[in-house]
């Protein structure tokens, strides 16, 4: 018994002779010509077909009839170009660029010649099917900034893959051209997240406004308005209505504070908004004879221009009507005006007062807090001692005094009326308000406010509704403007008196359309109120006693009322935005 017959196999010799690989594939008979083709090409065999009465398959794109064919040596001529080529994704005018000299006939005399290359014709009918397949866009819809040429090229399995089986319109559906995936992956992405409806309104408004345009002005409406917006300064929502703010909840939200980019040293004397809506500059003096000027946009509010005036303390700024210069005056008897454009500052001439102002003693004979500019800047009125007011000609530039009024006692506060022909109101120490026509230089009109007792200040809106009074127990007595001036009837009965404050009134300030009044006093801390004033209530939701307001020394609102600006003792301005008007 032989103990390792496969130690025995493995030392015996090989049955056939080792020959060069590609030596003996020519004697093969088991394979075709095909696969003889195949190794001519790849190893350098010579190619001989069988001549055993096999036939020769023709491969061509073309649908041939089945059948025999002759048995020949149509291959054998053909060049490897001829039978194979590279796809490196050429272009359609190089492909009908190649050579066709050496392209031969494969079929039977009765068919048409097979050409490598794609014909021109099917070229065309392949990109006429790609566009069909593309779904035309909308001209609503904004052109592609950038598109891919190689799109039309690519070809994309759609059940080969698990994740793009959704996007088969059929069960058959499998390969698509890179134009028609994309397609189909939008309309997917719509599916799954659809158009908002904050969106569609939009888009819908937008198209009404545009159908609107064109059929108002037709197809050069476009050309039309641009002109005209660009020809103007004034705002194109400049014509919207004020929208009406219920008795019961202000909308109002704290912002940044106003002088956060540069913050006072001393306490806020005043706030001053620019009175052009589209300037949005706001001015604050400061115990520490500084004004600052910030551009508030309710996010960073950057600081503009600091003035130093160190000769005069400044207790009162304002802008001029027209908006061009601001008024500085404090308690001296001399003021200071800053020119917005120019930059440049300039004090009162000396001796403009003659003996009013420099003779006498007290407060009262040595300053000019206490002055107004009529509604179109032409004069300034300012209050002096013993009773008498100046009116200064602000319209030479020269600053010279041009008439004086007569009150029996001191006047503590002046007021230019927007309802009557322009008439100077002032209140005196003894609560008596006077009327002067000022054409006349005279007196036409004194009543005795109601209470008859403290009364310290006094305003009325731009609108010319209202007139109100603050004493110095914390009540205002809210009249209607017309009565206050009407020389037939008698003494004006109030409409409601405010009685919110238990201190000293020392702010009152209307906003642009007489909606709001903000009433304040600096006696004590977080003494605010913000009125109502088509009905004459205080709002219950704000201020809060978490509000930071500190000891209100001045408030005021800009001039379409987005922002209010209230200045306090410690030197900070708080900012806050109604709602009610910035949303219109």
């Amino acid at each position: 018994m032989v103990k390792n017959p496969r130690k025995r196999q493995k030392t015996g010799k090989p049955q056939h002779k080792i020959v060069p690989l590609g030596a003996d594939l020519r004697n093969d008979t088991s394979k075709d010509d095909e696969e003889r083709r195949l190794e001519n090409l790849l190893f350098g065999v010579p190619y001989a077909p069988e001549k055993a009465g096999k036939e020769i398959l023709v491969v061509s794109d073309e649908e041939v009839e089945d059948g025999p064919h002759e048995v020949g040596r149509e291959f054998e001529n053909l060049l490897d170009s001829d039978l194979f080529f590279v796809d490196d994704n050429a272009g359609l005018s190089e492909l009908n660029q190649a050579p066709q000299d050496h392209v031969q006939s494969d079929v039977d005399d009765d068919e048409e010649p097979i050409i490598p290359e794609v014909p021109e014709s099917d070229e065309d009918e392949e990109i006429s099917i790609i566009h069909q397949e593309i779904p035309q866009q909308p001209q609503k819809t904004k052109a592609p900034a950038w598109t891919d040429p190689d799109d039309v090229n690519v070809q994309v399995s759609l059940a080969s893959n698990n994740r793009l089986r959704k996007l088969r319109d059929a069960p058959s559906d499998d390969t698509v051209g890179g134009r028609e995936y994309e397609r189909r992956l939008r309309r997917q992405f719509e599916h799954i997240n659809p158009t908002p409806d904050w969106a569609s309104i939009a888009r819908k408004k937008r198209e009404r406004g545009k159908r609107r345009r064109s059929s108002v002005s037709g197809s050069d409406s476009g050309e039309d308005v641009v002109p005209e917006l660009l020809a103007s300064t004034a705002g194109i929502l400049a014509t919207a209505k004020s929208r009406t703010i219920p008795p019961s909840t202000l909308s109002i939200e704290r912002l940044r504070d106003a002088n956060q980019a540069a913050p006072a040293d001393g306490e806020i004397k005043t706030v001053a908004f620019h009175p052009s809506p589209h300037i949005p500059v706001l001015l604050t003096a400061s115990a520490d004879r500084r004004l600052r000027l910030f551009h508030i946009d309710g996010l960073t509010n950057p600081h503009a221009q600091t003035l130093h005036v160190p000769s005069l303390p400044i207790t009162n700024a304002v802008f001029h009507p027209s908006g061009t210069s601001i008024l500085m005056t404090g308690p001296r008897p001399f003021y200071y005006t800053y020119d917005l454009q120019s930059g440049t500052s300039h004090r009162s001439p000396r001796g403009l007062w003659g003996t009013t102002f420099s003779s006498g003693r007290g407060d009262q004979g040595a300053s000019m807090e206490i002055s107004s500019f009529n509604p179109t800047g032409d004069i300034l009125a300012v209050a002096g001692r013993r009773g008498q007011v100046h009116l200064v000609d602000w319209r030479s530039g020269a600053a010279q005094v041009v008439g004086e009024l007569k009150a029996n006692t001191n006047v503590k506060s002046l007021w230019w009326s927007k309802a009557g022909a322009g008439e100077l109101l002032g209140l005196t120490e003894d609560s008596q308000v006077y009327v002067w026509n000022i054409g006349q230089r005279k007196c036409v009109k004194r009543w005795q406010d109601e209470g008859g007792f403290g009364s310290r200040l006094f305003g009325g809106d731009s609108q010319g509704k209202y007139l109100t009074v603050g004493s110095n127990t914390g009540l205002v007595n809210v009249y209607n403007a017309e009565s206050t001036i009407d020389l037939e009837g008698g003494k004006p009965k109030t409409l409601k008196t405010i009685g919110n404050l238990t201190t000293s009134i020392s702010t009152l300030r209307f906003n642009h359309d007489s909606q709001l009044l903000a009433i304040a006093s600096n006696d004590k801390k977080d003494q605010m109120r913000m009125i109502h004033c088509p009905s004459l209530t205080a709002f219950g939701n704000w201020p809060t006693s978490s509000t930071p307001l500190g000891h209100v020394t001045s408030v005021d609102f800009s001039r379409e009322s987005e922002y209010l600006a209230i200045g306090n003792t410690r030197g900070r301005v708080l900012l806050y935005q109604l709602r009610h008007f910035s949303q219109q």
